[in-house]
């Protein structure tokens, strides 16, 4: 299993995040991808490597300019409003809603800061945007040696990306990588890529950026958006648009569940990509479904990330794996490496 690695992912270090009404300390932490990365090294998975040359023109390819625009600068705005800002992380405190304009940008920084997002568990701070973009290259690269024949290619990284949308950041995401790897895959040809998030919250911004397109089919198991988190999208009734009617596929899960209910629904999404005849694959991988995991609801142990991992391989299909969330820390390394070795394994 080949890795991309994101040696610039700890130049994002949020201080607190909004959580049910209090500011407490950020559950995204650099220490997510420290045990990934020993976690392979211990095991001798594969090599690590740096993600290659990456042009930021690629992201506009599924983000709106204005948006990068915005994140790019983010930092030196905020900075310019108070040298005190220098020393605390970004945080939105108010949104457009219902009945008002999003198309006009407005002059006002806090104002740009709540239009570009939808929470507020989400800290900007000075290295978001190079961590971010770095990320990015990661997925951008794991998908080019995939097209260069590799099996499989794994980009570790964080921030996360399946919150990200084409024009907002949450979920402490801010570029969607598993969009660009998919867009990556379909600028070099493959007429159908199938995006399969298995992280416990709904990937909302991967949905979005694809849900009027056929050409990149969107499967996602997650914790039921009725009691979990993003709310207000992943429903099953989500089915797409337009053109992208019947190229989304949610499979809404309630808490408690456990790896053989969680099992079937896998099946079912892997039923489903088969049908559209997909000629490659993106895992958003997040193992927030751990029993132990401090902000999610599944009962997943970490023997059943291995058996995943099978499944996974019995797809037949060129994969990319996208790290994105998991956050009962010490866990996160064995239980993402056991999907990777168990897809290894099978996949001969």
């Amino acid at each position: 299993m080949l890795t991309i690695y994101n040696d610039q992912h700890a130049l994002h270090q949020g201080q607190v995040e909004m959580f049910r009404g209090e500011l407490v300390p950020c559950f995204e932490v650099p220490a997510r991808v420290d045990h990934v990365r020993h976690e392979l090294e211990r095991r001798g998975l594969g090599p690590l490597q740096a993600p290659d040359a990456f042009d930021d023109a690629l992201l506009a390819k599924v983000h709106a300019p204005r948006y990068l625009d915005f994140i790019a600068h983010a930092w030196d705005e905020w900075v310019a409003l108070d040298a005190a800002n220098a020393t605390r992380d970004a945080l939105p405190s108010y949104w457009p809603t219902r009945g008002m304009r999003t198309d006009v940008l407005p002059k006002s920084f806090p104002a740009r800061l709540g239009l570009f997002s939808f929470d507020a568990g989400t800290p900007l701070m000075a290295g978001s945007w190079a961590a971010a973009r770095h990320g990015a290259a990661c997925a951008w690269t794991a998908a080019q040696r995939v097209l260069g024949g590799e099996r499989s290619a794994f980009a570790l990284t964080r921030p996360p990306g399946h919150h990200a949308g084409a024009d907002f950041f949450g979920g402490y995401c801010f570029v969607n990588n598993a969009a660009v790897a998919a867009q990556a895959l379909r600028d070099a040809g493959v007429e159908r890529v199938a995006v399969l998030d298995v992280d416990y919250h709904h990937g909302n911004g991967t949905q979005a950026i694809f849900y009027e397109r056929s050409d990149v089919h969107f499967a996602s198991l997650h914790g039921d958006p009725l009691t979990d988190y993003p709310y207000y999208l992943g429903h099953a009734d989500e089915r797409g648009a337009g053109k992208g009617e019947g190229f989304n596929h949610n499979l809404p899960l309630p808490r408690g569940t456990d790896f053989t209910a969680w099992r079937a629904a896998l099946g079912t999404a892997l039923d489903g990509i088969a049908k559209v005849k997909a000629g490659a694959l993106v895992v958003s991988l997040g193992v927030d479904t751990f029993e132990g995991d401090p902000i999610s609801g599944f009962k997943l142990k970490s023997d059943d990330y291995l058996r995943m991992g099978e499944d996974l391989a019995r797809a037949g299909l060129p994969t990319v794996f996208v790290f994105e969330g998991g956050y009962a820390v010490a866990e996160v390394g064995v239980n993402a490496v056991n999907v990777l070795e168990g897809f290894a394994q099978a996949a001969g």
